[in-house]
């Protein structure tokens, strides 16, 4: 199994079951994870329906793998739109990992590409962010409209602020 992939199952198991933050052994974690700082999703599914996804833009702890471990407890048991997972569901997950690449601004909507970028969208203080190549999102527009869905911005509102980021999943 991909280490990342690995990393986060391990943590949601150890903490579904036990209220514990797993600590992994050095040896299980690469060379990435125990030494660069990146934004990561954490995402779930059962039986191919989503359960849980929650993530961060930037880096928010030391190393990604403390990033990984902190988004797959909130992705397991904190993500508003599910009810935590409970053991009984632990056999049937699906876990993937996106890490994200740095934010850069975006000028054109020419400029993104649904299956290459994933998109942030920015007015104020309200952001949204969409990862790249998901199911049923198909189009640019689709793209956009679903970040400023999740951000609060209506969908008619103009000068927003668009961002384009590159991941690397692990599945």
């Amino acid at each position: 199994m991909d280490p990342y992939v690995q990393l986060a199952k391990n943590t949601i198991d150890r903490y579904i079951r036990k209220k514990e933050i797993y600590r992994p052994r050095e040896s299980e974690l690469t060379e990435e994870m125990r030494t660069s700082r990146a934004g990561a999703f954490v995402s779930v599914h059962e039986k191919g329906e989503l359960r849980g996804c929650i993530g961060t833009i930037a880096p928010t702890r030391d190393t990604l793998a403390e990033e990984i471990i902190s988004n797959a407890i909130s992705a397991a048991t904190r993500d508003p739109r599910f009810p935590a997972i409970r053991e009984e569901e632990l056999d049937l997950l699906e876990i993937s990992v996106d890490v994200l690449g740095k934010a850069e601004p975006v000028y054109s909507e020419k400029d993104l590409d649904v299956k290459r970028y994933g998109v942030i969208v920015e007015k104020g203080y309200r952001r949204g962010l969409l990862l790249p190549d998901l199911d049923g999102v198909d189009t640019v527009d689709d793209q956009i409209f679903i970040a400023k869905r999740k951000a609060g911005i209506r969908a008619d509102e103009k000068d927003v602020r668009l961002y384009r980021f590159e991941v690397i999943r692990h599945e």
